[in-house]
C-alpha cells in the first residue's frame, strides 16, 4: 500500500511500508518513469522505499494525489537493467579500522566478514547523503551491524562501510557513523564525467578483494 502525504504546498511524499526490497524499489523506479511527463509535476526524486514529487506551483495536490493512486495501481515492475560495476577494496588495517569490531559483533573471524561481504551482488537502491553515495540493497543478514555509537568526525573518501542493514561507499571525506571495513581507490564521483557519479540507481555492484591487512 502506497501512502501519499503532502509535505508542503507543492510537494508530496509517497511511502511504502518497510522493509526496503528490490521489487519495491523497481516498482518505484517504474512509477517515477511513468510520471516524467505529467503536466502537473516538475520533478520526481526516488528515495529508499519512497518517492517525492515536486508539483508545479498552483497544482491541485488533492487531485494529483487521486491520480497518483490510480497510476500506482496500474504501474508494473520495470525490467530496468543497470550496469554491473566491480569495486576493488582494501580490507582491514588502516583502510578498515572497524573490521575486527564487526567480526567480534558477529562472533566470526575478520576473514569471514570479508568473505561474506564480497559474496553477494548488490543493487544500488538510491544515491544520496553525498553526491555519488550508493545505498546498496542485498547485504546478508549475517552482516547487519549497528552504526557506531560515536560517529567519526572524518571518514576518508573511498571508505567502505556497513550501517545497519546496508553497505555503501563514501565518495568524499565527511563525518560518518558507519562501521568501516575497507577502502577503495575507485572514484565514485568525477565532475568531468557525464553523469559525474559512477553509480546510478539500478546498477549492480560486486566488491572484490584488492588487499587485506589483518
Amino acid at each position: 500500500m502506497l501512502e501519499i502525504t503532502p509535505i508542503s504546498e507543492s510537494s508530496l511524499v509517497c511511502v511504502l511500508p518497510p522493509p526496503a526490497e528490490l521489487d519495491k524499489q523497481r516498482r518505484l523506479w517504474a512509477f517515477a518513469e511513468a510520471l516524467e511527463h505529467h503536466s502537473d509535476i516538475a520533478e520526481v526524486v526516488v528515495g529508499m522505499n519512497n518517492l517525492t514529487i515536486f508539483a508545479h506551483f498552483g497544482a491541485d495536490l488533492a487531485a494529483l494525489t487521486e491520480q497518483l493512486e490510480e497510476l500506482w495501481a496500474e504501474v508494473e515492475v520495470g525490467n530496468h537493467q543497470g550496469r554491473h560495476i566491480q569495486i576493488p577494496v582494501q580490507y582491514g588495517g588502516k583502510w578498515g579500522e572497524d573490521l575486527f569490531e564487526v567480526a567480534d559483533f558477529h562472533n566470526v573471524s575478520p576473514e569471514t566478514i570479508i568473505e561474506r561481504h564480497i559474496a553477494p551482488t548488490y543493487t544500488v537502491f538510491m544515491i544520496g547523503f553525498q553526491a555519488g553515495f550508493p545505498y546498496l540493497g542485498g547485504l546478508p543478514e549475517h552482516l547487519h551491524t549497528p552504526r557506531r555509537a560515536n560517529p567519526r568526525t572524518l571518514v576518508p573518501a573511498g571508505s567502505v562501510g556497513i550501517g545497519g542493514s546496508q553497505t555503501g561507499v563514501y565518495p568524499f571525506s565527511s563525518p560518518g557513523g558507519w562501521q568501516l571495513i575497507g577502502r577503495t581507490h575507485l572514484p565514485l564521483f568525477n565532475k568531468t564525467n557525464n553523469p559525474p557519479t559512477l553509480l546510478q540507481a539500478g546498477d549492480t555492484v560486486q566488491f572484490v578483494v584488492d588487499k587485506v591487512e589483518l
